[in-house]
């Protein structure tokens, strides 16, 4: 008796009902920091059944912070919930659909960068060029790799080592 008076989202089927995502607000703590952005996201059914969410998207990942549904939601369907506004959020949010039981990861604030060799020969490609634009071959280096100075300078000391650009000094 109690079932019936449920939604039972594990019950239907992904296309009876429509999802819309709605940024509502987002909050940018320093300049440069990460952002923190809240959606309003819609399910809404032909039987006039509705689910409204409230989702956080952090740099850590997604959480729901308000839920309301008409009729309610049990558990199981609230953990069902998760499955429906999943790939329309992150669609929204820029990142594309998930795979189903794909954990959230923050999106990567820099590209990713080929370890050992193969990175410090990019690295020596990246300094070469911007010696032969006459610009600065360091900052290129950190525009490429999307890291800071130091570590930069480290990358590029690394390639010198490796034999890829030439010794800073002559050895005496």
């Amino acid at each position: 008796m109690l079932e019936a008076s449920f939604l039972n989202l594990s019950g239907r089927c992904p296309t009876e009902g429509a999802v819309s995502v709605r940024p509502a607000w987002e909050v940018q703590e320093r300049e440069g920091a990460a952002t923190t952005a809240w959606f309003d996201v819609r399910l809404a059914f032909a039987d006039g059944a509705r689910v409204d969410v409230l989702a956080v998207v952090r740099e850590t990942g997604v959480s729901i912070e308000d839920v309301r549904a008409q009729p309610a939601l049990s558990l199981d369907d609230l953990a069902a919930l998760a499955d429906w506004i999943e790939g329309p959020l992150f669609e929204v949010c820029g990142d594309g659909p998930r795979e189903a039981g794909a954990c959230a990861r923050p999106r990567r604030a820099r590209p990713a960068w080929p370890r050992g060799i193969e990175g410090r020969w990019l690295v020596a490609e990246e300094y070469r060029a911007a010696q032969g634009e006459g610009a600065d071959p360091v900052l290129a280096v950190m525009c490429a790799t999307g890291r800071s100075r130091r570590r930069s300078l480290r990358l590029i000391s690394q390639a010198r080592d490796a034999g890829f650009l030439t010794p800073r000094h002559a050895r005496r």
